[in-house]
C-alpha cells in the first residue's frame, strides 16, 4: 500500500510537469518547422551555429503577428485588411470558417471583444440539478423575441472537460445565482471535472449587490 501510494504521488507531481514540458516543446518545434525554412540562410542561426537554436522561429513569428497587428492600425493597412476582410467574407465556403475563426479570436484576444462575465449557478437540465454555468451577457428578452424589459442572462454551459463545447440557453434574472468566483476559476473547476474547487456562492445579501454591480458594468 505504502508503494502504491507513492507512486501515486509520483504521477501527480511529475505528469503535469512532464504534460507541459511536451506541450512547450511541441509548440517551439511546430514555429521552427513553419517559419526556418522561409529564412534566408543568411537569417537562419542554424546555418552557422554548430548547435540547433530551439525557439528562434517562435521568436520571428511573435515579431512578424506584432508588427503585421502594428501596419493593420494604420490607415494604408486598414485599407488593406478591410479589402481582404470583404473579399473572404463574399468567398463561398472560405466564408463560414472566416467568419467563425474571426468571431471566436476576437472574442479571446481582441480589446474590444466580449469575454464571459461572471460565473454562475443554474438549474439545468431539470429543477433541483445546479450546474456551473458562464454568463455571455445580460440580454432583454425582445432581443430573442420575448418580452421587452424581462431581464435575462445568456448562459453558457460549457462540457467536461473540454470547455470550448457546450450549450447556450437563455434564463431569466432571478432564476440565476451569481458566484463569487473567477471566469478562470470557474474554468478550472470544469476541466477537473470537479475536483479543483476554488471558491464558495456569496450569502444571497451579497449576491444580489454583485448582481446589481455586475448590471450596471454590463450596461456602461
Amino acid at each position: 500500500m505504502r508503494i502504491r501510494r507513492w507512486f501515486l504521488t509520483g504521477v501527480v507531481v511529475t505528469a503535469p510537469a512532464a504534460l507541459t514540458i511536451w506541450a512547450t516543446l511541441w509548440f517551439i518545434q511546430l514555429f521552427d518547422g513553419i517559419v526556418k525554412p522561409l529564412l534566408a540562410p543568411a537569417l537562419n542561426p542554424d546555418s552557422y551555429l554548430p548547435i540547433h537554436l530551439p525557439g528562434f522561429g517562435l521568436v520571428v513569428a511573435l515579431i512578424g503577428i506584432t508588427l503585421i497587428g502594428f501596419f493593420a492600425t494604420h490607415f494604408i493597412g486598414r485599407t488593406l485588411y478591410s479589402w481582404w476582410d470583404r473579399l473572404l467574407n463574399s468567398t463561398p465556403v472560405v466564408r463560414s470558417l472566416y467568419k467563425s475563426s474571426k468571431q471566436i479570436f476576437e472574442t479571446l484576444f481582441s480589446e474590444k471583444g466580449v469575454s464571459f462575465r461572471q460565473v454562475c449557478l443554474v438549474e439545468w437540465p431539470r429543477r433541483d440539478a445546479w450546474t456551473m454555468a458562464f454568463i455571455s451577457r445580460e440580454v432583454d428578452g425582445a432581443d430573442i423575441g420575448l418580452k421587452a424589459g424581462r431581464k435575462m442572462y445568456a448562459i453558457y454551459v460549457s462540457t467536461t472537460p473540454n470547455p470550448t463545447s457546450g450549450y447556450v440557453f437563455f434564463a431569466d434574472a432571478k432564476d440565476v445565482k451569481i458566484l463569487d468566483m473567477k471566469v478562470e476559476d470557474g474554468l478550472k473547476l470544469v476541466i477537473s471535472m470537479g475536483l479543483v474547487f476554488p471558491d464558495k456562492p456569496l450569502p444571497e445579501g451579497q449576491e444580489k449587490r454583485v448582481a446589481r454591480k455586475f448590471s450596471r458594468k454590463t450596461k456602461a
